[in-house]
């Protein structure tokens, strides 16, 4: 069993509009917008990260805006749900924002004791905010305070027709079995970090998720530096997985690999982090090009959608 994994690193999404993601992620939820950069595959494309101060990892939600994409359909085989953890006692005011906002899909409920909020992002993404003690401290602006802001992710949950494959996969990572309720089982990194859960939801007669605007693309867990990066790598070919080649992403090393279920899981390093060409007082405020796409930049510039901010 896997030792360097401690929990989540990055959750990467697509959307339709980067303006209108941009808006959501900041406005309505009051994250701060960490790096402001291009698809490394698709350089036309923004590549957008919110997440608490630094982009600490474990806090980070990124985006592939694909302009007028079509949207996803859900289904089994795909992270059906981010959720993020807010203080004790602030599911009421959450509530109350965003019905300010129009946001849709809102439901109350609780899950393994924790009181929950259910909603929709702007392309049919399944977001959850969870009561939870954390002592992470909270991105704060735009009308969200210290009382109610988002300290970052809690858990993910997988949508699968057949989970044991999974579960054996999760505990080979250092996940342990935690509790089951209903038709989800929850799994967590004894000893990571804040955001060390992932719950498991079995539906056996789903059809399989399509993926477009609103769908998690993949989803990043957290190893402290590229040494121990290598060392999961070698773990997972030795276990019949195909893993990529190490990626530099810039911000973090990377690696990646298909689940038994059709997750794409990433392996992603803390090092070197979003502050390596920005200071962090001004973090997601220029352009960042990969230096691959540098040559680009005047046209970028004029194409891209303008932001708000």
């Amino acid at each position: 069993m896997l030792k360097q994994i401690k929990g989540l690193h990055h959750v990467t999404s697509l959307a339709s509009d980067a303006r209108q993601n941009n808006a959501f992620f900041t406005n309505v939820l009051g994250l701060r917008r960490i790096k402001k950069t291009v698809n490394f595959d698709a350089p036309d494309v923004y590549h957008l990260y919110y997440g608490d101060e630094a982009g600490t990892p474990g806090t980070v939600m990124t985006y592939f805006p694909f302009p007028n994409a079509k949207r996803g359909d859900k289904g089994i085989g795909e992270v059906g749900r981010t959720a993020f953890s807010i203080p004790t006692g602030s599911s009421q005011a959450w509530l109350d924002r965003l019905a300010t906002f129009d946001v849709g899909g809102i439901v109350q409920g609780t899950r393994f004791g924790e009181k929950r909020v259910l909603f929709d992002g702007p392309d049919g993404d399944q977001f959850a905010l969870v009561e939870s003690d954390d002592d992470r401290t909270p991105w704060t602006g735009n009308g969200v305070g210290t009382q109610m802001g988002i300290h970052g992710f809690h858990s993910a949950d997988m949508r699968l027709n057949d989970p044991d494959a999974s579960a054996e996969l999760l505990g080979f990572m250092g996940y342990e079995k935690q509790d089951t309720e209903g038709n989800v089982t929850r799994f967590a990194v004894p000893g990571g970090n804040d955001a060390n859960t992932i719950d498991i939801e079995a539906h056996s007669c789903a059809a399989d998720a399509a993926q477009g605007a609103g769908s998690v693309h993949h989803i990043a867990f957290a190893v402290e530096n590229r040494a121990r990066q290598l060392e999961v790598r070698e773990a997972l070919l030795d276990t019949g997985y195909q893993v990529t080649p190490v990626i530099d992403r810039d911000y973090f090393y990377a690696i990646y690999f298909r689940t038994p279920g059709g997750v794409l899981f990433e392996v992603a390093t803390n090092e070197p982090g979003f502050d390596r060409d920005e200071d962090t007082a001004n973090l997601g405020e220029a352009l960042k090009l990969p230096s691959q796409h540098e040559y680009l930049r005047a046209r970028l510039q004029s194409t891209l959608q303008p932001l708000d901010r």
